[in-house]
């Protein structure tokens, strides 16, 4: 017997709508932490960043956008509207910054390689994508009464 509680993973047809969501609400993330400094940048010094490091800028503000939500409260904005929250598949506590950055690092390549780690939900015994899985992270569903980014 565990003192694991009781929690809905939540499904698929959420975790894909919140997926939609963040993408629209990372372009003003990116908009005003990616796009901002770099046109002042290419003002002052009249020249453009490296792509290398436009690259590395990009995954750098993700990564603290991710981190910051899913280590404080398990939740970004796309989930808490969405009512879900990322949690250690085991205990299903808090997902700490070390798991965090292992899910966000393994979300890169389950993503870019032609969502391969989104489409393993399709044959994952729990609908579970393969960032979670490797990570041993979960998406739950919230109850509807649950106070949202705590």
């Amino acid at each position: 017997m565990t003192d694991r509680p009781e929690v809905e993973l939540a499904g698929l047809r959420r975790r894909l709508a919140a997926l939609v969501y963040e993408g629209l609400l990372l372009v003003g993330v990116l908009a005003l932490f990616y796009l901002i400094p770099h046109l002042i940048y290419g003002v002052v010094f009249e020249d453009a960043a490296a792509g290398w490091f436009s690259w590395l800028h990009i995954a750098v503000v993700l990564g603290a956008y991710f981190l910051y939500y899913w280590c404080r409260s398990g939740q970004t904005l796309a989930m808490q509207t969405w009512r879900l929250r990322v949690v250690t598949a085991n205990e299903g506590k808090p997902v700490p910054w070390r798991q965090g950055l292992l899910r966000y690092a393994l979300a890169w390549p389950s993503v870019c390689l032609f969502g391969a780690g989104l489409w393993w939900a399709l044959i994952d015994r729990d609908r579970q994508f393969a960032h979670d899985r490797l990570a041993r992270t979960a998406i739950i569903l919230l109850p509807a009464g649950e106070k949202m980014g705590a």
